[in-house]
């Protein structure tokens, strides 16, 4: 929701609809979560973790990451100097996907089976869908009423808010020690790991776009092929690969005591079957991704206003988004998961086709009804509608999906391999997002969105390969 809203920021801006679609290429960031993922099962939190144990520890450090990075996203409003905005929402990506690998990996602890993982995800999916809703349409809301700087600094202190209720809770069970020194020594540790990787994304950005520039990747039609062939490239290696590495012995060090052991271990549970279930997964998500690109852009096209636009996101989207996330959970819980599968994948693609209806709509027209002072016309009921049908296709689509993805992960190592998992099942969706701009060019609005529901309709054809592979029975 974060980028969505930094997306209608650039196009308000006037920034062109091709660089506004490079933008989204900042969500690659949570598709290589399984590169620092590791960490986050291995090693604690200064301070944080010797109180609050290994997630909450790492939780709170996150925590504190998003909350400078949205007050920097804040002085940087105005988008005059693009590759600094790119820096700071980078940093933003990264602390929020920090936050989901802790978060994620604890929920996997926790509810381990299928029975357990349907409310578990639902509960988990509310509250994560209810905060980036109310943070998304409110700095919508708030830009609407004052300015974008204002609007990210009450965003920031917002995020703020759970970190000192996570201050207060009680120890873990394994740790021990006082919780001011724990409070104070994570809070340095903390300043000091965030400076350091503020520095480190800096030089790298500059690097890479010198890098970019000097290939001349700065032209979108060469663009496309690189984004191709980087797609495609973890599949051909996993498809060399996996012969070799299902033969390993289960005790073999690859497997057990190596820094690839969470990633190889995958491959080996699941032989040349892994295959399908990652080129599935690729897919299955394709139209959600699309549509967060461009469907804001699209609202500011059709010339709705920020209003308008924030409570399309705010009080429509989080009603019928925490719907499709309980029938989701429920669904997946208790029907075959193929058939939650098949079904999720329906509602993304009615999600996104519903948005080429709404782009020959207009906003205007005579007056409907209202809601409390604000009066809704015929134009603007075609948003909320566009978006209550997308909100809740795309709530049950991911609820079905995160119970999936936790049914493959291996519970020794759960942070790394459902990042991994989780990881890869955006990398083409979100790498296509980054071409969203030039799509749009070529064939509109209402070709763009028709294209993404198909694409995540096709992800069915799958199913069939998938939805009885299970782990060998020799994994320890």
């Amino acid at each position: 929701m974060f980028n969505a809203v930094l997306l209608l920021r650039l196009a308000k801006h006037g920034v062109d609809i091709v660089t506004v679609g490079f933008f989204a290429w900042v969500a690659l960031l949570p598709t290589f979560k399984f590169a620092w993922a590791p960490l986050l099962d291995k090693y604690d939190v200064p301070g944080f973790g010797r109180f609050w144990g290994k997630r909450r520890g790492w939780i709170m450090l996150a925590q504190l990451g998003i909350f400078l990075s949205t007050v920097a996203m804040a002085f940087t409003s105005s988008d005059a100097n693009l590759p600094v905005t790119a820096l700071f929402a980078v940093l933003l990506a990264f602390w929020t996907t920090t936050l989901e690998v802790a978060a994620d990996a604890w929920r996997i602890e926790l509810a381990p089976t299928a029975e357990q993982q349907g409310p578990m995800v639902a509960a988990n999916l509310w509250g994560y869908r209810s905060a980036m809703v109310a943070a998304g349409s409110g700095a919508i809301y708030i830009a609407a009423k004052s300015d974008w700087t204002t609007a990210y600094l009450v965003i920031a202190a917002a995020a703020f808010l759970p970190f000192p209720i996570l201050a207060l809770t009680r120890s873990d069970a394994e740790h021990g020690g006082g919780r001011g020194a724990a409070l104070v020594t994570g809070t340095i540790a903390s300043l000091v790991v965030l400076a350091v990787t503020g520095v480190a994304t800096a030089v790298v950005g500059w690097l890479l776009l010198k890098a970019l520039g000097s290939v001349g990747l700065d032209n979108p039609d060469i663009v496309k092929y690189w984004v191709f062939a980087v797609a495609l490239l973890p599949f051909f290696a996993l498809g060399a690969a996996v012969p070799w590495i299902r033969n390993l012995p289960s005790d073999h060090r690859l497997l057990t005591t190596s820094v690839l052991a969470p990633y190889i271990n995958v491959a080996w549970r699941f032989g040349l079957v892994i295959i399908p279930i990652l080129l599935f997964v690729s897919v299955y998500r394709m139209g959600d991704v699309m549509a967060l690109t461009l469907s804001h852009p699209l609202f500011n096209a059709l010339g709705y206003s920020l209003e308008a636009i924030a409570f399309s996101d705010g009080a429509v989207a989080l009603l019928s988004s925490m719907l499709g996330v309980a029938l989701g959970g429920w669904l997946a819980a208790k029907a075959p998961m193929g058939w939650a599968l098949a079904i999720g994948a329906v509602m993304s693609a009615l999600s996104n086709w519903i948005f080429a209806w709404l782009a020959h709509q207009a906003p205007g027209g005579p007056v409907w009804f209202h809601i409390g002072s604000m009066a809704v016309t015929a134009g603007d009921f075609d948003l909320y509608l566009s978006m209550a049908i997308d909100q809740f296709g795309h709530g049950f689509e991911g609820a079905v999906f995160v119970v999936y993805l936790s049914l493959l992960v291996n519970p020794r190592f759960p942070g790394a391999q459902y990042a991994l998992l989780s990881g890869l099942a955006f990398l083409i969706p979100r790498l296509l997002a980054g071409l969203s701009g030039v799509f749009q060019k070529a064939i509109g609005y209402d070709g763009f969105f028709i294209m993404a529901g198909a694409m995540s309709i096709a992800a069915v054809i799958f199913l069939p390969f998938i939805v009885r592979a299970m782990p060998r029975r020799d994994d320890a």
